[in-house]
C-alpha cells in the first residue's frame, strides 16, 4: 500500500479515523468532555489512531499537525452540545 500524499486526502484519513474512535468510544468522549480530560481518557485510542495515520501519510504532509487539527475537529468541535466547564 503506497502513502498518501495529497494533503486533502490526508486530512480525510484523519477525520475518518477519529470519526472511529469517537464512534466506538461516545462514553469516554462524553465523559472525557464533561470533565475535561478527554485527552487522557482517550490516551490509548487517540495513539493508536495516530500510529495507524503515520503508516498511511507521507513524512512530507506533517502527519502530526493534520491529526492533531482533526482530533480539534471530530472530538472537541463535535462535542460542543455535551455540557462541560470548557464551555
Amino acid at each position: 500500500m503506497s502513502t498518501i500524499d495529497n494533503p486533502d486526502l490526508a486530512k480525510r484519513l484523519a477525520r475518518a479515523i477519529l470519526s472511529d474512535v469517537a464512534m466506538y468510544n461516545p462514553e469516554k468522549v462524553e465523559n472525557g468532555i464533561k470533565n475535561d480530560n478527554i485527552f487522557d481518557v482517550l490516551k490509548d485510542e487517540l495513539e493508536e489512531g495516530r500510529q495507524h495515520f503515520h503508516s498511511r501519510v507521507s513524512p512530507d504532509l506533517k502527519p502530526d499537525s493534520i491529526y492533531d487539527i482533526a482530533v480539534v475537529d471530530v472530538l472537541i468541535k463535535r462535542a460542543g452540545k455535551i455540557e462541560s466547564s470548557i464551555w
